[in-house]
């Protein structure tokens, strides 16, 4: 039982008790069992809040004068980045623009929490209120808030005043999404530890997903036994995810697999120097196959585009297609390769992705339609951020939606992929 005035480590112990005994916060027990919690007593170092997806510490000088909502608040704050694995999941932002992955990580996770807690429970009150909280992204992922963020920096200028509630601050949150980093206020109240997570091994990050896997399950089983309801967060993070490989082969297997007979119209000329009459096999051989590629967001998060580039090329070695077309695109087709079936070999290693500007898939089937290309399928890479429609198909299509489940094309099939799968 904690007595008289609290340690901030006491007081990071009680807020942890807190929110493991609120029903509401059940599926997140396993979550808060995960790694260690610390306070750093240095401001210099710690100057507010920061986890690396694994562990998270607490600057004590910014705990300092914090209420007991307040504090639980934070600290459910940055569980939640551990459970939606923001560090490794979104560090592609991070590449592109930290103080907006900061930003876009934050908006999500302080909307969910301020409508979870109508009762005060946790409050974003004190030091916390100018912290990133523009309902207007609320139900959007991070990626989506980012791309808007994004879009809205470019009308600006500087980028000064995005989104309500982002203050100008007056020092909290300095870090600019570098764990223990420095810099000018970016409207978040606490720190990333973006490098932190990306210090980590192969095999530690899948360790690390795999703990939290398990944590989920075992708090998702503890809130249904204590009645508090599912989490329709959680439930997704969850579902059993498709064999993004399996679905893709199957596509392309269905769509552009050739008619192979044979016929004993036409005598295999192998044999016919032996005096045997045998069949020709005859093959209704497949054509062409494209692969368009979204040319900014999370197809260019690490591993995505060279695991996706590598199962293309070992399906279409199977398929045997005449040639395949890679074309990279945002607003306009940047870069169009061939590849014809003796080619395909050295595909992955000689494509240069181009691109990074916005995003309309119309201009990659105006450039095939221009240009005669009629492929037996196609097959798009996209994290489904289109900022027109998804176009007009005289094909079988596919859609490959990386890290955006609420992306859902009005046309063709859509294979949603999480790119820690890939």
């Amino acid at each position: 039982m904690f007595m008289g005035k609290l340690t901030p480590e006491q007081r990071v112990q009680k807020a942890v008790i807190d929110i493991m005994a609120k029903d509401r916060y059940a599926a997140l027990t396993g979550i808060l069992m995960i790694g260690e919690k610390r306070v750093d007593h240095d401001p210099a170092k710690c100057p507010t809040a920061y986890t690396n997806g694994k562990d998270v510490v607490f600057g004590a000088a910014f705990m300092d004068g914090m209420t007991d909502a307040e504090l639980r608040f934070l600290a459910i704050h940055e569980e939640k980045h551990k459970m939606y694995r923001h560090m490794t999941t979104w560090d592609w932002m991070w590449k592109e623009d930290p103080q907006l992955a900061n930003q876009a990580c934050d908006h999500v996770i302080n909307i969910e929490t301020v409508d979870e807690n109508p009762d005060g429970f946790a409050t974003m009150t004190g030091k916390l209120k100018e912290g990133c909280c523009d309902f207007k992204y609320r139900g959007w992922d991070a990626a989506r808030v980012f791309r808007d963020l994004q879009s809205r920096k470019q009308g600006q200028g500087q980028g000064q005043g995005q989104g309500q509630g982002q203050g100008q601050g007056q020092g909290q949150g300095q870090g600019q999404g570098q764990g223990q980093g420095t810099g000018d206020y970016d409207g978040s109240f606490d720190q990333h530890g973006w490098e932190d997570a990306q210090d980590m091994t192969a095999e530690e990050k899948r360790d690390l997903s795999r703990a939290v896997d398990e944590a989920l399950r075992q708090g998702a089983l503890l809130a249904s036994k204590l009645g508090s309801g599912g989490d329709r967060n959680i439930e997704e993070l969850l579902a059993p995810q498709i064999d993004w490989r399996e679905a893709l082969r199957d596509f392309v297997q269905a769509t552009c697999t050739g008619s192979d007979y044979s016929t004993w119209r036409k005598p295999n000329r192998r044999y016919v120097g032996m005096n045997l009459y045998m069949p020709s096999g005859v093959s209704e051989a497949v054509g062409e196959m494209a692969i368009l590629i979204d040319a900014s967001g999370s197809t260019y998060a690490p591993g995505v585009l060279p695991a996706f580039l590598s199962e293309a090329k070992a399906i279409a070695e199977t398929v045997k297609p005449d040639r395949v077309h890679i074309i990279y695109w945002d607003t306009e087709v940047c870069q169009a390769e061939v590849y014809e079936q003796h080619e395909l070999d050295g595909m992955i290693q000689s494509t240069q992705p181009k691109g990074g500007g916005g995003t309309d898939v119309t201009c990659a089937i105006d450039y095939m339609t221009k240009r005669g290309i009629r492929p037996q399928a196609s097959i798009v890479l996209t994290d489904g951020y289109l900022g027109g429609s998804w176009g007009n198909w005289s094909h079988p299509v596919l859609w490959c939606v990386i890290d955006n489940k609420n992306a859902q094309p009005s046309t063709g099939k859509t294979l949603h992929i999480r790119s820690e799968a890939m």
